[in-house]
C-alpha cells in the first residue's frame, strides 16, 4: 500500500525552523529519509520552495483566476510529502512518527489511491494503465 505523508508546518512552526541552524535541520532529514531508503519504503519525498514563490489556480471563477503566493491568510502550509510503500496503515503510522519535525508541524497521512479501487471496465483506467507502461512507471496496486 503506498501512502503519502503531507508536511504541513503553522506559521509558528515555520518561524521556530529560521531558530534552528539550516545544517542541523539538513542533517535530521537526511537521517530520517536514509532510514526511509534503507527499509526500502521510499517511493518519492520532495520538499517545496516557500509560498512566495507559488501561486493558486481558484476555479470558483470562470476562466479559473491565477494568483501569486503568499497564500493570504494561513493557517498550515503543504511544505513537502513523501511517498511510501508500506503493508499496512500501521506501518506508515511508525514511519510518520519518526519524521523529525516539531510543535507546530502535521503529517497528514493519506492512502493513495491504487487501480483495484476503480471499476477495471472504464475506458480512461485502461489508458491510465497503458500510459504509465508507456511511461515506464509501474500501475499502481502493482508491488
Amino acid at each position: 500500500m503506498r501512502y503519502m505523508l503531507i508536511m504541513r508546518d503553522s506559521d509558528e512552526a515555520q518561524q521556530a525552523a529560521k531558530e534552528v541552524p539550516f545544517e542541523q535541520i539538513l542533517e535530521q532529514m537526511g537521517r530520517y529519509n536514509e532510514s526511509l531508503m534503507k527499509a526500502g519504503v521510499l517511493l518519492a519525498g520532495e520538499g517545496l520552495r516557500a509560498p512566495e514563490e507559488g501561486f493558486v489556480v481558484d476555479f470558483d471563477s470562470e476562466p479559473p483566476l491565477v494568483t501569486d503566493g503568499p497564500y493570504g491568510e494561513t493557517k498550515e502550509l503543504f511544505n513537502g510529502f513523501w511517498i511510501i510503500d508500506v503493508s499496512s496503515r500501521d506501518e506508515a503510522a511508525q514511519w510518520a512518527s519518526r519524521c523529525p519535525l516539531g510543535p507546530g508541524s502535521k503529517l497528514e497521512v493519506r492512502r493513495v489511491a491504487e487501480t483495484e479501487d476503480f471499476p477495471q471496465d472504464n475506458e480512461w483506467i485502461q489508458k491510465e494503465a497503458g500510459w504509465r507502461e508507456e511511461l515506464g512507471q509501474r500501475t499502481p496496486g502493482q508491488g
